[in-house]
């Protein structure tokens, strides 16, 4: 049974930030998927259903750690203990700034690339956790970083990228859950291109 997580921080006033792109993106998986209610367990919110896919129906949990962005791996490795559920069955949705807004590159093991979030992951839980990385582009300073990812996502960015990406991320969904990754990344892409073109 996989682990979905998506990275973000509770609360209202971070609802629509850059660094909630995973908690958005597990809404769109959750509301397309028909999975269950959200219950509060293991430090975060729970979510569990099927993904329909080829070969059948593949159950799946969605986690959202409400633990704060940066303390992420309590909230996984509590529900991956309580489940047994290996790190190469854990998916972990993020936003990117090494990646340009729009892009998205799903990936196998490696280290956290500086993100807090994954950084908290591995060490709780170990190698192996794949990842959707969500390319929300770099400042240009290492100063203003902070601001950036806890700033909005804009308008015309939801509207031009961002939401067509939740949707293809929704529909690719069913090749992630049978564990085609590069036909996942394949789709996704196809399906919510990013914004000038195919350049880092």
């Amino acid at each position: 049974m996989p682990l979905i997580v998506g990275l973000g921080n509770p609360g209202g006033k971070y609802a629509f930030n850059r660094h909630n792109a995973g908690f958005l993106v597990l809404e769109a998986i959750a509301q397309d998927h028909g999975f269950g209610p959200w219950r509060e367990k293991f430090q975060g919110h729970l979510a569990e259903g099927q993904i329909q896919t080829s070969s059948g129906p593949k159950k799946a949990l969605l986690l959202r750690p409400q633990t704060y962005y940066n303390e992420s791996g309590l909230s996984v490795r509590a529900a991956a203990e309580f489940y047994k559920i290996a790190p190469e069955e854990i998916v972990v949705f993020h936003d990117e700034i090494d990646l340009a807004p729009g892009k998205f590159r799903f990936k196998t093991g490696g280290g956290h690339g500086g993100n807090n979030g994954m950084r908290s992951i591995l060490a709780h839980v170990g190698p192996g956790v794949k990842r959707g990385r969500i390319g929300i582009g770099h400042p240009g300073h290492k100063d203003k970083v902070t601001g950036h990812v806890l700033s909005d996502f804009s308008k015309a960015e939801a509207e031009e990228w961002f939401g067509p990406m939740l949707d293809a991320i929704t529909r690719a969904l069913p090749l992630l859950a049978e564990g085609q990754e590069d036909a996942f990344q394949t789709k996704v892409t196809h399906l919510a291109p990013a914004p000038g073109g195919d350049a880092d």
